[in-house]
């Protein structure tokens, strides 16, 4: 049977209030009675029952995660980031994948809410549309996102803070190695049009090669997954091309880019060179190993519940904070410099790319704006 708050009191020979105060540390307890409070309750194997103390406070000590998909490792790690810095706070975490899908997002944020959540992080599938804004704006729940593009961050009815990488930043910095390594024929393999993280990749790396005045590259939209990035690669891929590189905007999609380059017979990097983003760890064990934008995926997650949980202390009565984490290139085997005539615009724009050999001492250090 379920012990309960008169069970204890009934057991200590006090009122149920007093074991209430007791057992949350409360005023107006004499120490000595509290003690014994404790030793009955732990005698009695007494449980609090948090639905019951939510409905009380209204609040759940449970925060929300909505992800794409775990099965993906870059949000792996950033969902034990995010498990790590709720269970230093007392604070359960509760997981959502959203598979890409606008309804099952919008159910699991309905389902969320009706729990009494504490606060959401979510790396969302679609832009925050004004109902939605205004639903989650009434309910008070402070919302943390992961995937907020530079553009989106100026709409003025925003209340929501943001932690992303400096995407724009690795954008760039994924152009200018490959153009220092002579490569001007590329194509961009990257995911859905309105995810922001992938918005910002494409809108650094097409600047690059614009401000340069070079060919502008073939972008190809898709689902961040590897079977997505598989597909479009083996149709790019069926004809002869004079294609060089490839700018992944992850690094599932790069593998999946790499499993039909094999298939075809083309060499990496002999034949092609290609470069991912997020470094996660089998990044580093594949074959070559990947050339990647590293971000750092667990501090983002940490990062987005520490927010979090500072707005809603604050019972979400707070400016927006958009917090920006640096990015760094970690160079591996999957580029090379490549002859001819391409080499001469190597030359061209070697002293106009800046940081492009960076390695993995040279972090650049998060930063508020």
């Amino acid at each position: 049977m379920t012990v309960t708050l008169r069970d204890v009191a009934q057991k200590s020979g006090v009122n149920v209030s007093t074991v209430s105060r007791a057992l949350n540390n409360s005023y107006g307890v004499h120490e000595d009675t509290r003690k014994h409070v404790l030793r009955v309750a732990a005698r009695l194997n007494y449980r609090a029952n948090q639905v019951a103390r939510g409905l009380v406070t209204g609040r759940s000590h449970s925060i929300g995660l909505v992800i794409s998909d775990i099965r993906n490792p870059f949000f792996a790690e950033v969902a034990r980031g995010a498990e790590d810095a709720a269970f230093h706070a007392d604070r359960n975490l509760v997981l959502c994948n959203s598979d890409l899908n606008a309804e099952k997002q919008m159910r699991y944020i309905d389902w969320l809410l009706a729990k009494r959540i504490d606060g959401i992080v979510m790396n969302s599938v679609t832009p925050l549309g004004p109902a939605l804004q205004d639903q989650l704006r009434a309910a008070g729940v402070p919302l943390v996102l992961l995937n907020l593009s530079s553009g989106d961050r100026r709409f003025s009815a925003g209340p929501f803070s943001s932690v992303v990488a400096d995407n724009i930043a690795g954008g760039e910095m994924a152009a200018n190695y490959l153009i220092a390594l002579g490569h001007v024929h590329v194509i961009h393999v990257t995911g859905p049009r309105q995810h922001g993280n992938f918005i910002d990749r494409v809108k650094g790396f097409l600047r690059v090669f614009r401000e340069r005045g070079l060919p502008k590259p073939e972008i190809v939209y898709g689902e961040h997954t590897f079977a997505a990035a598989y597909h479009s690669a083996r149709q790019r891929f069926k004809a002869e091309r004079k294609i060089t590189a490839v700018f992944a905007g992850n690094d599932v999609i790069a593998f999946g880019c790499i499993q039909a380059m094999m298939e075809k017979g083309i060499r990496i990097p002999e034949d092609v060179s290609i470069i991912g983003f997020d470094n996660i760890e089998m990044s580093q064990i594949t074959s070559p190993p990947l050339t990647t934008i590293d971000q750092p995926k667990y501090e983002t997650g940490k990062a987005a519940v520490e927010m979090l949980l500072s707005m809603a202390a604050k019972d979400g009565i707070c400016e927006p904070e958009h917090r920006i984490i640096g990015v760094r290139l970690i160079e591996r085997q999957s580029c090379r410099s490549i002859s001819g005539p391409a080499m001469r615009n190597r030359k061209l724009t070697k002293k106009l790319a800046p940081s492009i050999a960076v390695r993995a001492e040279q972090f650049t250090c998060s930063e508020k704006i």
